[in-house]
C-alpha cells in the first residue's frame, strides 16, 4: 500500500491519501473502528471542553454562538442538538471533510497507522490504481515546483511575484490558493521532473509535459500558475496566465482532460470553500480564480468558480453534497445576464434553491470585493441577493413592457423554470408570487405548468448550464 503524505512549499496543502480505487477487507476495517477514538478524531477539528463524562464544542456543520455539539468518548458518537447531525469517527470524517466511506476509512488508517490490507485487485484495477496515483503524485511535485519558482527565483519574483501583488493579491492569498510560476523557455519543468525521477508518462497523461515530433517540452510557459484541488485537497489541474505581451498566445491556458481531471466535475476553490459552505449553508458560484482569491481575502470562502462557461450536471450536484443554497453573481452585462438565464433551469431541476445578485455597472467579483470592506462587501450581498424566479420576472418584465405578444412569451418562459422545481410546495409558493407579479390567474399557470413537466417527462434532460464566462 502507498499511503503518502507530501509537503508543499509556502502551502498547508497536502495529499494525505493514496487515491481511492481500493476495496478493503472486513477485518481492516474492523481495526480502524476499533483505533479510532471519536475525542481525537473531533478535536482535530473543533475546540472541545470537558463537560461531566461528555465534550461540548461549537458544531462545525452550522453556525452557532453557544456550543451544542457533544461528544460521547464512552459511547464513540457526537451528536448536536442544535441541527441534528450526529454519528461515529468514520460519520463525522465523512461529513465535515466530504470524503467517501473508504476515503474516510483511509483517513483513519493514516491516522492511526493501520495497514490497510485490500482485497485482491484484478490486473486491469491494479493499473488503473497505480497510474492515477503516478499522476497525482505527479501533480503535487509540479506545484511544490511552481510554488519554488515564484517565491525562490529572480524571474519568479520580479515576474509572477510582481504581477500578483500589482493585481492586489496578498502573500496570504498567495500561499493559501499555492499560487506559483513557471518560467520561459521550452523545458524547465521537465527537465526538473525528469531529473526527480518523474516518468515522462505521466507527465504527458497530466498534461504538464507535451510530446511531439521534436521531443518533449512543457504546456505551461511564462506563466502564473492557478492548482486546481479536488473536494478532497489533492492536485488534479493547473491554469496558467501568461506573462507575455504576445497576442498570438492564450492568455489563460489550462490542463487537458486526463483520468485525474474532469473540467465538467470540478470547481475552482471548492477544497478551501467546503466547510465555510457547510457552515454558511449557501455556496457562491463567481466568474474565475481571481474572484474566489478577492472574496477568500475578505473573509468570505463559501466560494467556488465554474471551470468554463457551462455549470454542468456533476458540478451542480457536487454542491448539493454540501448545501442547497447557491448564489450566483453577476455582472452589470444584460446581455450576458439574459443568457445566463437561460440555462438556470437546470439547477433548479436538481432541487437546489438559486439567488442572484447583481453588481453595479463596470464590476466584477474581483474587482467589487478589493475596492470594499470585508463588512460592506457581506452586507451589500445580505441586503441585494434576491430569488432567481423573482429576479427573471422582473427582469423580463422590465424588457416586455406592455406589449401582450412578449407579456405571453415572458409568462412561457417563467412557466418553463418553475415547472423545473421538483418540490410541489416551493413550486405552489412561486406559482402564488408570480401570479400576482404578472397579473394571472394563478390555475392558469398550474395548467401551463402541468403541460411543461408532461413534456419534460417524455424529454431526456440536458447536462449543462451556461454561467459567467471564466
Amino acid at each position: 500500500n502507498l499511503i503518502t503524505s507530501f509537503s508543499i512549499f509556502n502551502s498547508p496543502f497536502s495529499i494525505p491519501l493514496s487515491y481511492l480505487c481500493v476495496m478493503i477487507d472486513q477485518a481492516t476495517i474492523q481495526k480502524i473502528f476499533d483505533a479510532a477514538d471519536i475525542y481525537e478524531v473531533v478535536s482535530d477539528f473543533v475546540s472541545l471542553k470537558k463537560r461531566g463524562v461528555n465534550y461540548l464544542g461549537l458544531c462545525p456543520f452550522h453556525n452557532e454562538k453557544t456550543g451544542s455539539f457533544t461528544v460521547s468518548p464512552a459511547k464513540g458518537i457526537y451528536k448536536c442538538f442544535g441541527c441534528g447531525k450526529g454519528g461515529n469517527a468514520v460519520n463525522f470524517i465523512m461529513e465535515h471533510e466530504q470524503m467517501s466511506y473508504v476515503e474516510a476509512l483511509k483517513y483513519l488508517a493514516e491516522k492511526y497507522h493501520i495497514p490497510v490490507e485490500e482485497k485482491e485487485l484484478t490486473e486491469e484495477q491494479r493499473k488503473e490504481k497505480t497510474e492515477r496515483e503516478s499522476m497525482l503524485i505527479v501533480s503535487s511535485y509540479a506545484n511544490e515546483y511552481f510554488q519554488y519558482q515564484l517565491w525562490n527565483t529572480d524571474e519568479g519574483r520580479s515576474v509572477g511575484l510582481g504581477y500578483l501583488r500589482q493585481r492586489g493579491i496578498s502573500d496570504e492569498m498567495i500561499r493559501k490558493f499555492g499560487l506559483g510560476y513557471n518560467p520561459e523557455g521550452w523545458g524547465a519543468f521537465t527537465k526538473a521532473a525528469q531529473e526527480k525521477g518523474y516518468k515522462k508518462e505521466f507527465l504527458v497523461k497530466t498534461g504538464l509535459t507535451i510530446e511531439n515530433e521534436k521531443g518533449f517540452f512543457d504546456r505551461f510557459r511564462a506563466r502564473v500558475m492557478f492548482p486546481v484541488f479536488d473536494l478532497a485537497g489533492k492536485v488534479i489541474a493547473f491554469g496558467g496566465r501568461t506573462m507575455t505581451t504576445d497576442k498570438k498566445i492564450s492568455k489563460y491556458l489550462n490542463s487537458p482532460e486526463s483520468e485525474i481531471y474532469h473540467k465538467s466535475k470540478t470547481l475552482y476553490g471548492i477544497f478551501l470553500a467546503k466547510k465555510s459552505i457547510v457552515q454558511q449553508d449557501r455556496c457562491i458560484l463567481v466568474e474565475g480564480y481571481t474572484d474566489v482569491i478577492s472574496f477568500h481575502a475578505k473573509g468570505i470562502e463559501n466560494v467556488v468558480a465554474s471551470s468554463g462557461t457551462s455549470l454542468t450536471i456533476e458540478q451542480i450536484r457536487l454542491i448539493r453534497r454540501l448545501t442547497p443554497n447557491v448564489t450566483i453573481i453577476y455582472d452589470g452585462d444584460a446581455a450576458g445576464i439574459k443568457a445566463s438565464l437561460r440555462g438556470i433551469d437546470l439547477v433548479l431541476e436538481e432541487g437546489l434553491n438559486v439567488r442572484v445578485l447583481l453588481l453595479p455597472d463596470g464590476e466584477d467579483p474581483d474587482s467589487f470585493a478589493r475596492s470594499h470592506t470585508p463588512q460592506d462587501l457581506a452586507d451589500f450581498i445580505a441586503n441585494n441577493e434576491t430569488d432567481f424566479i423573482n429576479f427573471k420576472t422582473k427582469l423580463l418584465l422590465g424588457t416586455a413592457g406592455d406589449d401582450p405578444v412578449e407579456r405571453a412569451r415572458l409568462i412561457t418562459d417563467i412557466v418553463r423554470s418553475i415547472a423545473k422545481i421538483p418540490d410541489n410546495i416551493v413550486r405552489s409558493v412561486y406559482v402564488r408570487e408570480t401570479a400576482h407579479q404578472l397579473d394571472v390567474e394563478e390555475r392558469v399557470l398550474y395548467t401551463e405548468i402541468a403541460k411543461v413537466r408532461l413534456k419534460n417527462e417524455e424529454q431526456p434532460s440536458k447536462t449543462s448550464v451556461t454561467t459567467p464566462e471564466l
